[in-house]
Protein backbone atom coordinates (compact mmCIF):
# COMPACT_ATOMS: atom_id res chain seq x y z
CA UNK A 1 0.00 0.00 0.00
CA UNK A 2 1.12 3.70 -0.80
CA UNK A 3 1.56 5.83 1.79
CA UNK A 4 -0.55 8.94 1.63
CA UNK A 5 1.55 11.79 1.55
CA UNK A 6 1.47 14.39 4.50
CA UNK A 7 0.93 17.74 2.84
CA UNK A 8 -0.04 19.61 6.02
CA UNK A 9 3.27 20.09 6.78
CA UNK A 10 4.16 22.12 3.48
CA UNK A 11 3.44 26.04 4.49
CA UNK A 12 1.40 26.73 1.34
CA UNK A 13 -1.40 24.25 2.26
CA UNK A 14 -4.72 24.75 4.72
CA UNK A 15 -6.26 22.11 5.75
CA UNK A 16 -10.06 22.10 4.38
CA UNK A 17 -12.27 22.69 6.78
CA UNK A 18 -16.21 21.43 7.45
CA UNK A 19 -18.45 24.39 7.43
CA UNK A 20 -20.33 23.77 10.86
CA UNK A 21 -22.23 26.84 10.10
CA UNK A 22 -23.35 25.36 7.07
CA UNK A 23 -24.74 21.84 8.60
CA UNK A 24 -26.24 23.84 11.74
CA UNK A 25 -27.77 26.33 9.20
CA UNK A 26 -29.36 22.99 7.33
CA UNK A 27 -30.96 21.52 10.67
CA UNK A 28 -32.45 25.18 11.96
CA UNK A 29 -33.78 25.67 8.66
CA UNK A 30 -35.55 21.87 8.35
CA UNK A 31 -36.96 23.08 12.09
CA UNK A 32 -38.15 26.14 11.15
CA UNK A 33 -40.06 24.09 8.62
CA UNK A 34 -40.99 21.67 10.73
CA UNK A 35 -41.91 24.33 13.68
CA UNK A 36 -44.02 26.15 11.47
CA UNK A 37 -46.16 23.16 10.56
CA UNK A 38 -46.28 21.64 14.58
CA UNK A 39 -46.18 25.25 16.21
CA UNK A 40 -43.01 24.40 18.05
CA UNK A 41 -40.57 27.31 18.09
CA UNK A 42 -38.06 26.38 21.01
CA UNK A 43 -34.40 25.37 20.58
CA UNK A 44 -32.18 23.00 22.16
CA UNK A 45 -28.23 23.81 20.33
CA UNK A 46 -25.93 21.24 22.35
CA UNK A 47 -22.90 22.79 21.26
CA UNK A 48 -21.48 26.90 21.06
CA UNK A 49 -24.94 27.89 21.51
CA UNK A 50 -23.57 31.26 22.21
CA UNK A 51 -21.90 31.09 18.15
CA UNK A 52 -25.03 30.06 17.05
CA UNK A 53 -27.58 32.86 18.56
CA UNK A 54 -25.37 35.33 17.00
CA UNK A 55 -25.91 33.90 13.21
CA UNK A 56 -28.08 35.12 10.20
CA UNK A 57 -29.60 32.06 10.16
CA UNK A 58 -30.82 32.93 14.16
CA UNK A 59 -32.35 35.73 13.04
CA UNK A 60 -34.31 33.98 10.34
CA UNK A 61 -35.85 31.73 12.79
CA UNK A 62 -37.01 34.80 14.73
CA UNK A 63 -38.61 36.36 11.37
CA UNK A 64 -40.37 33.00 10.05
CA UNK A 65 -41.37 32.31 13.81
CA UNK A 66 -42.99 35.82 14.27
CA UNK A 67 -45.14 35.32 11.16
CA UNK A 68 -46.85 32.08 12.90
CA UNK A 69 -50.60 33.72 15.00
CA UNK A 70 -49.93 33.01 18.58
CA UNK A 71 -52.84 31.29 20.30
CA UNK A 72 -55.14 34.02 21.99
CA UNK A 73 -54.66 34.24 26.18
CA UNK A 74 -56.22 35.79 28.81
CA UNK A 75 -53.03 38.04 30.04
CA UNK A 76 -54.59 41.46 29.06
CA UNK A 77 -57.97 40.82 30.61
CA UNK A 78 -56.50 39.42 33.96
CA UNK A 79 -54.29 42.24 34.46
CA UNK A 80 -57.35 44.63 33.74
CA UNK A 81 -59.56 42.94 36.60
CA UNK A 82 -57.55 41.39 38.85
CA UNK A 83 -57.21 44.50 40.77
CA UNK A 84 -60.72 44.42 41.81
CA UNK A 85 -60.70 41.21 43.21
CA UNK A 86 -59.98 40.13 47.45
CA UNK A 87 -59.11 37.84 49.58
CA UNK A 88 -61.91 37.43 52.36
CA UNK A 89 -60.61 35.81 55.94
CA UNK A 90 -62.98 35.81 58.84
CA UNK A 91 -62.54 35.29 62.62
CA UNK A 92 -65.46 32.95 64.51
CA UNK A 93 -65.20 33.03 67.95
CA UNK A 94 -66.66 30.01 69.89
CA UNK A 95 -68.65 28.22 67.17
CA UNK A 96 -67.33 26.57 64.12
CA UNK A 97 -67.12 28.65 60.75
CA UNK A 98 -69.20 28.31 58.06
CA UNK A 99 -67.26 29.02 55.09
CA UNK A 100 -64.79 27.09 52.61
CA UNK A 101 -62.43 25.83 54.86
CA UNK A 102 -64.60 24.06 57.35
CA UNK A 103 -67.79 22.09 56.81
CA UNK A 104 -69.43 20.84 60.28
CA UNK A 105 -72.14 23.50 59.59
CA UNK A 106 -73.52 23.76 56.36
CA UNK A 107 -75.90 26.94 55.46
CA UNK A 108 -77.27 24.86 52.69
CA UNK A 109 -80.62 22.87 52.87
CA UNK A 110 -79.95 19.55 54.25
CA UNK A 111 -79.71 16.80 51.46
CA UNK A 112 -79.08 19.01 48.87
CA UNK A 113 -75.98 18.64 46.62
CA UNK A 114 -74.59 21.74 47.71
CA UNK A 115 -74.79 20.40 51.87
CA UNK A 116 -73.64 16.62 50.90
CA UNK A 117 -70.76 18.97 48.78
CA UNK A 118 -69.76 20.55 52.34
CA UNK A 119 -70.12 18.08 54.29
CA UNK A 120 -67.61 15.70 52.07
CA UNK A 121 -64.96 18.35 50.98
CA UNK A 122 -62.67 18.35 53.63
CA UNK A 123 -61.92 20.22 56.69
CA UNK A 124 -59.31 22.44 58.26
CA UNK A 125 -57.64 19.25 59.18
CA UNK A 126 -57.37 18.88 54.91
CA UNK A 127 -55.24 22.10 54.40
CA UNK A 128 -51.45 22.62 54.75
CA UNK A 129 -50.44 23.65 57.83
CA UNK A 130 -50.12 27.11 57.40
CA UNK A 131 -53.36 27.71 55.87
CA UNK A 132 -55.28 25.78 58.73
CA UNK A 133 -57.89 27.67 60.88
CA UNK A 134 -58.16 27.52 65.01
CA UNK A 135 -59.53 24.57 67.12
CA UNK A 136 -62.49 23.00 65.98
CA UNK A 137 -65.44 23.38 67.97
CA UNK A 138 -64.59 26.40 70.53
CA UNK A 139 -62.37 29.12 70.55
CA UNK A 140 -61.30 31.34 67.32
CA UNK A 141 -61.89 29.86 64.54
CA UNK A 142 -60.35 31.07 60.89
CA UNK A 143 -62.33 30.49 57.47
CA UNK A 144 -61.32 31.84 53.96
CA UNK A 145 -63.29 33.47 51.00
CA UNK A 146 -63.12 35.10 48.21
CA UNK A 147 -64.77 38.65 47.21
CA UNK A 148 -65.02 41.55 44.63
CA UNK A 149 -65.03 45.07 44.35
CA UNK A 150 -67.87 46.62 43.30
CA UNK A 151 -67.56 50.48 43.62
CA UNK A 152 -64.34 52.62 44.31
CA UNK A 153 -65.74 53.32 47.52
CA UNK A 154 -65.68 50.04 49.02
CA UNK A 155 -68.43 47.72 48.76
CA UNK A 156 -67.71 44.41 47.64
CA UNK A 157 -69.68 41.36 47.22
CA UNK A 158 -69.03 37.48 48.52
CA UNK A 159 -70.80 34.39 49.85
CA UNK A 160 -73.23 34.13 53.03
CA UNK A 161 -71.70 31.42 53.94
CA UNK A 162 -68.09 33.21 54.00
CA UNK A 163 -68.79 35.95 56.46
CA UNK A 164 -72.07 34.44 58.09
CA UNK A 165 -71.32 34.73 61.96
CA UNK A 166 -67.81 36.50 61.84
CA UNK A 167 -66.87 38.84 64.58
CA UNK A 168 -64.10 40.05 62.62
CA UNK A 169 -63.79 40.44 58.70
CA UNK A 170 -60.62 41.45 56.44
CA UNK A 171 -60.14 41.68 53.27
CA UNK A 172 -56.52 41.72 51.31
CA UNK A 173 -56.43 43.39 48.13
CA UNK A 174 -54.64 42.40 45.05
CA UNK A 175 -51.20 44.48 46.21
CA UNK A 176 -51.09 42.88 49.47
CA UNK A 177 -52.78 45.17 51.36
CA UNK A 178 -55.04 44.21 54.27
CA UNK A 179 -58.62 46.27 55.31
CA UNK A 180 -60.75 46.11 58.42
CA UNK A 181 -64.52 45.08 56.79
CA UNK A 182 -68.02 45.15 58.10
CA UNK A 183 -70.78 43.19 57.04
CA UNK A 184 -73.90 45.56 55.60
CA UNK A 185 -76.42 42.59 54.92
CA UNK A 186 -76.48 39.13 53.71
CA UNK A 187 -79.20 37.19 52.02
CA UNK A 188 -78.82 32.91 53.21
CA UNK A 189 -81.29 32.09 50.37
CA UNK A 190 -79.12 33.25 47.57
CA UNK A 191 -75.90 32.89 49.50
CA UNK A 192 -74.62 36.31 49.01
CA UNK A 193 -73.35 39.41 50.96
CA UNK A 194 -72.76 42.57 50.86
CA UNK A 195 -70.01 44.23 52.93
CA UNK A 196 -67.84 47.32 53.05
CA UNK A 197 -63.71 47.85 53.13
CA UNK A 198 -62.59 50.64 55.42
CA UNK A 199 -59.49 52.53 54.70
CA UNK A 200 -59.68 53.79 51.28
CA UNK A 201 -61.62 55.73 48.78
CA UNK A 202 -60.15 54.77 45.63
CA UNK A 203 -60.36 50.70 45.10
CA UNK A 204 -60.66 49.31 41.69
CA UNK A 205 -63.89 47.47 41.00
CA UNK A 206 -65.46 45.36 38.67
CA UNK A 207 -68.43 45.66 36.62
CA UNK A 208 -71.60 43.22 36.78
CA UNK A 209 -73.13 41.89 33.21
CA UNK A 210 -75.69 43.58 32.11
CA UNK A 211 -76.35 40.27 29.43
CA UNK A 212 -76.73 36.46 29.82
CA UNK A 213 -73.60 34.34 29.32
CA UNK A 214 -74.09 31.94 26.49
CA UNK A 215 -72.91 28.15 26.56
CA UNK A 216 -69.81 28.25 25.54
CA UNK A 217 -68.67 31.64 26.40
CA UNK A 218 -64.92 31.63 27.78
CA UNK A 219 -65.29 32.23 31.72
CA UNK A 220 -62.36 33.16 34.02
CA UNK A 221 -62.53 32.68 37.76
CA UNK A 222 -60.42 34.59 39.84
CA UNK A 223 -60.34 34.18 43.84
CA UNK A 224 -58.51 32.70 47.06
CA UNK A 225 -58.34 28.65 46.59
CA UNK A 226 -56.56 27.50 49.59
CA UNK A 227 -55.61 30.92 50.72
CA UNK A 228 -53.30 31.05 47.51
CA UNK A 229 -54.98 34.73 46.74
CA UNK A 230 -54.89 35.78 43.51
CA UNK A 231 -55.17 32.72 41.71
CA UNK A 232 -56.90 32.53 37.78
CA UNK A 233 -58.20 29.94 35.97
CA UNK A 234 -60.24 29.62 33.09
CA UNK A 235 -62.82 27.71 31.28
CA UNK A 236 -66.38 27.80 29.54
CA UNK A 237 -69.94 28.13 30.69
CA UNK A 238 -71.07 24.56 30.52
CA UNK A 239 -74.68 25.14 31.21
CA UNK A 240 -77.56 27.67 32.71
CA UNK A 241 -80.43 27.56 34.77
CA UNK A 242 -78.91 24.86 37.38
CA UNK A 243 -81.44 23.85 40.10
CA UNK A 244 -79.19 21.82 42.09
CA UNK A 245 -81.76 21.17 45.17
CA UNK A 246 -80.82 23.94 47.32
CA UNK A 247 -83.63 25.91 47.11
CA UNK A 248 -86.66 26.99 44.74
CA UNK A 249 -84.70 30.12 43.58
CA UNK A 250 -81.82 27.80 41.97
CA UNK A 251 -80.69 29.57 38.97
CA UNK A 252 -76.79 28.60 38.82
CA UNK A 253 -74.41 28.93 35.91
CA UNK A 254 -71.96 26.19 35.61
CA UNK A 255 -68.55 26.54 34.45
CA UNK A 256 -65.90 24.06 34.17
CA UNK A 257 -62.74 26.20 35.37
CA UNK A 258 -61.25 24.89 38.00
CA UNK A 259 -62.65 26.30 41.20
CA UNK A 260 -61.69 25.18 45.40
CA UNK A 261 -62.12 25.26 48.75
CA UNK A 262 -61.78 29.31 49.06
CA UNK A 263 -62.89 30.71 45.82
CA UNK A 264 -66.25 31.19 47.40
CA UNK A 265 -67.64 34.58 46.79
CA UNK A 266 -65.23 35.14 44.10
CA UNK A 267 -66.21 36.35 40.54
CA UNK A 268 -66.38 34.59 37.51
CA UNK A 269 -65.46 36.97 34.53
CA UNK A 270 -65.98 37.10 31.23
CA UNK A 271 -63.59 38.11 28.31
CA UNK A 272 -65.30 42.02 28.54
CA UNK A 273 -63.71 41.92 32.24
CA UNK A 274 -67.59 41.92 33.66
CA UNK A 275 -68.60 40.00 36.25
CA UNK A 276 -71.30 37.11 34.85
CA UNK A 277 -71.54 35.20 38.19
CA UNK A 278 -70.31 34.62 41.83
CA UNK A 279 -68.84 31.66 42.39
CA UNK A 280 -70.68 29.68 45.62
CA UNK A 281 -69.71 25.73 45.31
CA UNK A 282 -69.13 22.88 43.33
CA UNK A 283 -69.98 19.35 43.17
CA UNK A 284 -66.90 16.69 44.30
CA UNK A 285 -67.24 13.40 44.60
CA UNK A 286 -63.37 13.16 45.03
CA UNK A 287 -63.27 16.68 47.50
CA UNK A 288 -61.30 18.28 44.55
CA UNK A 289 -62.20 20.20 41.64
CA UNK A 290 -63.59 18.05 38.84
CA UNK A 291 -64.47 20.33 36.16
CA UNK A 292 -68.22 21.14 37.70
CA UNK A 293 -68.32 24.46 39.88
CA UNK A 294 -71.39 26.72 40.07
CA UNK A 295 -72.14 31.15 40.04
CA UNK A 296 -74.82 32.94 40.92
CA UNK A 297 -75.73 35.06 37.87
CA UNK A 298 -74.90 38.71 37.95
CA UNK A 299 -78.69 39.16 37.77
CA UNK A 300 -79.69 38.01 40.82
CA UNK A 301 -76.23 39.52 42.65
CA UNK A 302 -77.41 42.89 40.80
CA UNK A 303 -81.20 42.61 42.44
CA UNK A 304 -79.92 41.02 45.94
CA UNK A 305 -76.64 43.78 46.16
CA UNK A 306 -79.58 46.72 45.51
CA UNK A 307 -81.33 45.63 48.72
CA UNK A 308 -78.91 44.67 50.54
CA UNK A 309 -77.21 47.90 50.70
CA UNK A 310 -80.73 49.75 50.94
CA UNK A 311 -82.13 47.99 53.77
CA UNK A 312 -79.23 45.23 54.69
CA UNK A 313 -82.46 42.58 53.94
CA UNK A 314 -83.68 41.13 51.24
CA UNK A 315 -87.49 41.48 50.94
CA UNK A 316 -89.55 38.73 48.26
CA UNK A 317 -92.81 39.11 46.85
CA UNK A 318 -95.29 36.00 48.52
CA UNK A 319 -98.72 34.63 47.38
CA UNK A 320 -98.60 31.12 50.07
CA UNK A 321 -98.43 28.36 48.46
CA UNK A 322 -96.76 25.29 48.12
CA UNK A 323 -96.13 24.18 44.66
CA UNK A 324 -94.79 21.29 42.60
CA UNK A 325 -93.70 20.63 39.12
CA UNK A 326 -96.72 19.91 35.93
CA UNK A 327 -95.38 16.20 35.25
CA UNK A 328 -96.71 14.60 32.12
CA UNK A 329 -98.44 11.78 33.92
CA UNK A 330 -99.93 15.55 36.12
CA UNK A 331 -100.94 17.14 32.57
CA UNK A 332 -102.30 13.98 31.01
CA UNK A 333 -104.93 13.54 34.07
CA UNK A 334 -105.76 17.41 34.27
CA UNK A 335 -106.44 17.45 30.64
CA UNK A 336 -103.38 19.79 30.01
CA UNK A 337 -101.61 19.65 26.78
CA UNK A 338 -98.13 20.38 27.96
CA UNK A 339 -96.64 19.71 31.19
CA UNK A 340 -96.00 23.11 31.77
CA UNK A 341 -97.06 25.55 35.06
CA UNK A 342 -96.71 25.07 38.61
CA UNK A 343 -99.72 22.89 40.22
CA UNK A 344 -100.68 24.25 43.46
CA UNK A 345 -100.28 21.32 45.88
CA UNK A 346 -101.95 23.38 49.04
CA UNK A 347 -102.32 27.08 49.67
CA UNK A 348 -101.38 28.29 52.99
CA UNK A 349 -104.42 29.68 54.89
CA UNK A 350 -104.95 33.47 55.24
CA UNK A 351 -102.06 34.24 52.30
CA UNK A 352 -102.77 35.98 49.45
CA UNK A 353 -103.40 33.09 47.04
CA UNK A 354 -106.07 31.19 49.01
CA UNK A 355 -108.24 34.62 49.47
CA UNK A 356 -107.84 35.02 46.42
CA UNK A 357 -109.65 32.02 45.45
CA UNK A 358 -106.73 29.84 44.44
CA UNK A 359 -107.22 26.43 45.48
CA UNK A 360 -105.75 23.18 45.66
CA UNK A 361 -105.08 21.13 42.30
CA UNK A 362 -104.99 24.33 40.29
CA UNK A 363 -102.36 25.06 37.77
CA UNK A 364 -101.12 28.98 37.48
CA UNK A 365 -99.56 29.12 34.05
CA UNK A 366 -98.88 33.11 33.58
CA UNK A 367 -97.34 35.84 36.23
CA UNK A 368 -98.53 39.07 34.35
CA UNK A 369 -99.14 38.01 31.44
CA UNK A 370 -95.75 36.23 31.22
CA UNK A 371 -95.78 32.47 30.77
CA UNK A 372 -94.46 29.97 33.35
CA UNK A 373 -92.26 27.71 32.85
CA UNK A 374 -92.61 25.27 35.61
CA UNK A 375 -92.62 25.99 39.57
CA UNK A 376 -89.27 27.04 40.05
CA UNK A 377 -89.71 29.48 37.66
CA UNK A 378 -93.00 30.71 39.57
CA UNK A 379 -91.24 31.18 43.02
CA UNK A 380 -88.33 33.11 41.06
CA UNK A 381 -90.63 35.00 39.14
CA UNK A 382 -92.89 36.01 42.74
CA UNK A 383 -89.61 36.20 44.57
CA UNK A 384 -88.74 38.99 42.32
CA UNK A 385 -91.53 41.09 43.38
CA UNK A 386 -91.50 43.82 45.74
CA UNK A 387 -94.13 43.02 48.83
CA UNK A 388 -97.22 44.72 48.12
CA UNK A 389 -97.32 44.82 44.41
CA UNK A 390 -100.50 43.70 42.60
CA UNK A 391 -99.89 40.89 40.05
CA UNK A 392 -102.39 39.21 37.71
CA UNK A 393 -101.94 34.97 37.72
CA UNK A 394 -103.61 32.73 34.93
CA UNK A 395 -105.23 29.94 36.72
CA UNK A 396 -106.03 26.65 35.39
CA UNK A 397 -108.99 25.57 37.21
CA UNK A 398 -110.79 22.63 37.49
CA UNK A 399 -109.67 22.77 33.74
CA UNK A 400 -111.10 25.92 32.98
CA UNK A 401 -108.98 29.08 32.63
CA UNK A 402 -109.99 32.13 34.75
CA UNK A 403 -107.51 35.59 35.75
CA UNK A 404 -106.77 36.03 39.69
CA UNK A 405 -105.62 39.30 41.03
CA UNK A 406 -104.17 39.67 44.24
CA UNK A 407 -101.85 41.47 46.39
CA UNK A 408 -98.30 40.20 47.15
CA UNK A 409 -97.33 39.39 50.72
CA UNK A 410 -93.48 39.15 51.98
CA UNK A 411 -91.90 36.05 52.10
CA UNK A 412 -91.44 35.14 55.32
CA UNK A 413 -88.08 34.83 56.95
CA UNK A 414 -88.35 31.60 58.70
CA UNK A 415 -91.14 28.61 57.20
CA UNK A 416 -93.84 29.14 58.82
CA UNK A 417 -95.51 25.56 60.54
CA UNK A 418 -98.01 23.54 58.20
CA UNK A 419 -101.46 23.18 58.57
CA UNK A 420 -102.69 19.65 60.12
CA UNK A 421 -99.50 18.50 60.91
CA UNK A 422 -101.10 15.83 63.20
CA UNK A 423 -100.54 12.64 61.20
CA UNK A 424 -97.56 10.86 62.65
CA UNK A 425 -99.56 9.18 65.43
CA UNK A 426 -99.42 5.53 65.79
CA UNK A 427 -100.88 4.05 62.65
CA UNK A 428 -100.13 0.38 63.45
CA UNK A 429 -103.90 0.37 65.93
CA UNK A 430 -105.88 0.59 63.09
CA UNK A 431 -107.13 -2.39 60.52
CA UNK A 432 -105.69 -3.88 57.82
CA UNK A 433 -108.06 -1.57 55.74
CA UNK A 434 -109.56 -2.25 52.07
CA UNK A 435 -107.65 -2.80 49.21
CA UNK A 436 -107.78 -0.82 46.23
CA UNK A 437 -107.95 -2.79 43.23
CA UNK A 438 -105.10 -2.13 40.51
CA UNK A 439 -102.92 0.57 42.37
CA UNK A 440 -101.37 -1.79 45.14
CA UNK A 441 -102.61 0.14 47.58
CA UNK A 442 -104.60 -0.81 51.09
CA UNK A 443 -106.42 1.88 52.44
CA UNK A 444 -108.57 2.85 55.71
CA UNK A 445 -111.00 5.96 56.34
CA UNK A 446 -108.84 8.63 58.40
CA UNK A 447 -110.59 8.97 60.85
CA UNK A 448 -110.46 5.35 62.44
CA UNK A 449 -106.45 5.51 62.51
CA UNK A 450 -105.28 7.56 65.44
CA UNK A 451 -103.25 10.77 64.77
CA UNK A 452 -104.24 10.69 60.96
CA UNK A 453 -106.89 13.49 60.86
CA UNK A 454 -110.21 13.41 59.88
CA UNK A 455 -109.71 14.14 56.05
CA UNK A 456 -109.22 11.26 53.41
CA UNK A 457 -108.25 7.91 53.74
CA UNK A 458 -104.84 6.64 55.22
CA UNK A 459 -102.49 3.94 53.67
CA UNK A 460 -101.75 1.09 55.38
CA UNK A 461 -100.18 -1.30 52.96
CA UNK A 462 -98.51 -0.57 49.68
CA UNK A 463 -97.37 -3.30 47.19
CA UNK A 464 -93.60 -2.81 46.79
CA UNK A 465 -94.09 -4.10 42.92
CA UNK A 466 -97.01 -1.02 42.33
CA UNK A 467 -97.23 1.71 40.19
CA UNK A 468 -98.13 3.25 43.65
CA UNK A 469 -94.53 2.62 45.31
CA UNK A 470 -93.11 3.82 42.17
CA UNK A 471 -94.43 6.96 43.23
CA UNK A 472 -93.43 7.39 46.10
CA UNK A 473 -96.43 6.01 48.28
CA UNK A 474 -95.85 4.87 51.72
CA UNK A 475 -97.66 3.71 54.82
CA UNK A 476 -99.23 6.45 56.81
CA UNK A 477 -99.55 8.56 53.57
CA UNK A 478 -102.56 10.29 53.91
CA UNK A 479 -105.10 10.41 49.97
CA UNK A 480 -107.34 13.47 50.44
CA UNK A 481 -108.39 14.23 46.66
CA UNK A 482 -108.27 11.34 43.76
CA UNK A 483 -109.64 12.86 40.32
CA UNK A 484 -109.99 16.38 42.23
CA UNK A 485 -112.66 15.04 44.47
CA UNK A 486 -112.38 14.52 48.35
CA UNK A 487 -112.42 10.82 49.47
CA UNK A 488 -113.57 9.52 52.96
CA UNK A 489 -113.55 5.70 52.39
CA UNK A 490 -111.84 2.88 50.26
CA UNK A 491 -115.47 3.08 47.75
CA UNK A 492 -115.09 6.39 47.05
CA UNK A 493 -111.45 6.40 45.79
CA UNK A 494 -112.74 3.13 43.50
CA UNK A 495 -115.84 5.23 42.65
CA UNK A 496 -113.52 8.20 41.31
CA UNK A 497 -110.38 5.83 39.75
CA UNK A 498 -113.28 4.19 37.76
CA UNK A 499 -115.28 7.93 36.98
CA UNK A 500 -111.33 8.43 35.43
CA UNK A 501 -110.65 5.13 33.42
CA UNK A 502 -114.23 5.65 31.86
CA UNK A 503 -112.89 9.30 30.80
CA UNK A 504 -110.07 7.57 29.31
CA UNK A 505 -107.70 8.59 31.19
CA UNK A 506 -104.07 6.97 31.59
CA UNK A 507 -103.67 8.00 35.05
CA UNK A 508 -105.61 9.34 38.02
CA UNK A 509 -104.25 12.26 39.51
CA UNK A 510 -104.16 12.42 43.73
CA UNK A 511 -103.43 14.82 46.49
CA UNK A 512 -101.43 12.77 49.11
CA UNK A 513 -100.34 14.15 52.57
CA UNK A 514 -97.14 13.18 53.73
CA UNK A 515 -95.12 14.43 56.61
CA UNK A 516 -97.09 17.33 57.41
CA UNK A 517 -97.54 18.80 53.73
CA UNK A 518 -99.59 17.77 50.89
CA UNK A 519 -97.98 16.45 46.87
CA UNK A 520 -99.86 15.71 44.21
CA UNK A 521 -98.82 12.36 42.67
CA UNK A 522 -100.13 10.81 38.96
CA UNK A 523 -100.76 7.21 39.53
CA UNK A 524 -101.27 5.26 35.96
CA UNK A 525 -104.30 2.95 35.66
CA UNK A 526 -104.34 -0.73 34.84
CA UNK A 527 -106.36 -1.27 31.79
CA UNK A 528 -109.52 -3.63 31.79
Amino acid sequence: MTDRPDLSSLPSYKAPKRSLFSARKLALMASVVAGLGAATYGFSPTHNPADLFTTPAHAQVNNEVKKVQQPVGFADIVERVKPSVISVKVNIREKVAKDDSNNDDSPFQPGSPMERFFRRFGGPDGLPPGLRGGPRGGGVVTGQGSGFFISADGYAVTNNHVVDGADKVEVTTDDGKTYSAKVIGTDPRTDLALIKVEGGSNFQFAKLSDSKPRIGDWVLAVGNPFGLGGTVTAGIVSASGRDIGNGPYDDFIQIDAPVNKGNSGGPAFDVSGEVMGVNTAIYSPSGGSVGIAFSIPAQTVKSVVAQLKDKGSVSRGWIGVQIQPVTSDIADSLGMKKAEGALVAEPQANGPAAKAGIESGDVITAVNGEPVKDARELARTIGGLAPGNAVKLNVLHKGQDKTVNLTLGQLPNSLEAKADTNNDGDKGNSSRGTDVPKLGLTVAPANSVAGAGKEGVVVTEVDPKSAAAERGFKEGDVILEVAGKSVGTAGEVRDAITAARNDNKNSVLMRVKSGGSSRFVAVPLAKG
